[in-house]
């Protein structure tokens, strides 16, 4: 188990082997952001690229909830008043987290229970998958306090996850979900009972950290690309990144596992993390 490069204030980060695990670290106020939980994240994932060993990253919260948004006292108190400079550089912060989240090529999952509301729910909705307990309560709180909906990328995401109406209901009214309805509405990937979500997660973790490497960075870089192109467009982008992973170890692997009738490991030849 290592730290890395990394030892940030404001939250907990370790890693172990192939898998990291994030997570948010003030349950005494249900894990709410403030400007340094966000400046350490943005900084974090920024450099995630850079720790090749690294294939899945777990982010999760302590204590009672996944995290309530940002501190109402840190941040929202602090930006009454501001400038229009200043607002602009924190609404600019908070969408380059989760910018970086979705650049990083490492797979990102939200392990979520209790809360999770506002920048929080932003923050599940900019990871890969969103694995949650049953006790989850998910909201998207920003018309609630008078801001727009369409913020920290969640205009973008959210009609691509649910669909344009659910989106639209979940952004104007505000209201919270529970896990069955979010599970129905493929808001999340899996409901599990609170007991269980800690070892659900580490399946999937390890699932994917099993899985080809190149393969799946690339599957994720595509997802992001796919928003702004048409078919044509993203069919010669596939095209060319498909021959590109066809070149990958692990596509090689794979051919000889099935001519061996095994199961391929594509743990083969990967870096080792720094010390």
């Amino acid at each position: 188990m290592t730290t890395g490069p990394f030892h940030p204030t404001a939250f907990l980060y370790q890693e172990h082997g192939p898998i990291a695990r994030l997570t948010l670290n003030r349950p005494e106020v249900l894990n709410a952001l403030t400007f340094d939980t966000y400046k350490q994240l943005r900084d974090l994932f920024a450099a995630l690229p850079g720790r090749s060993h690294v294939r899945v990253v777990i982010l999760s919260g302590a204590g009672r909830a996944f995290c309530t948004g940002g501190d109402v006292k840190e941040i929202i108190g602090r930006l009454q008043g501001a400038s229009d400079e200043e607002l602009l550089d924190f609404t600019r912060l908070t969408c380059d987290t989760v910018l970086k989240m979705r650049e990083a090529p490492q797979m990102i999952i939200a392990s979520l229970h209790g809360v999770t509301a506002g920048a929080g729910a932003a923050l599940a909705l900019a990871s890969d998958f969103r694995i949650v307990s049953d006790n989850v309560r998910i909201a998207f709180l920003f018309v609630k306090v008078g801001l727009a909906g369409a913020d920290m990328g969640v205009a973008h995401l959210l009609p691509r996850i649910v669909g344009f109406g659910r989106a639209t209901e979940l952004l104007m009214r505000g209201e919270f979900v529970d896990a069955r309805t979010a599970e129905q509405w493929g808001l999340v990937h899996r409901v599990v009972p609170a007991a269980d979500l800690e070892n659900e997660t580490s399946v999937w973790a390890e699932s994917l950290a099993a899985g080809p490497d190149e393969g799946m960075r690339t599957t994720k870089a595509l997802l992001n690309q796919t928003f702004g192109f048409d078919l044509a467009e993203i069919l010669e982008v596939e095209a060319r990144a498909q021959a590109i992973c066809m070149k990958s170890p692990d596509f090689g692997e794979a051919y000889r596992a099935f001519l061996e009738k095994r199961p391929p490991s594509f743990t083969r030849g990967r870096t080792e993390p720094e010390k």
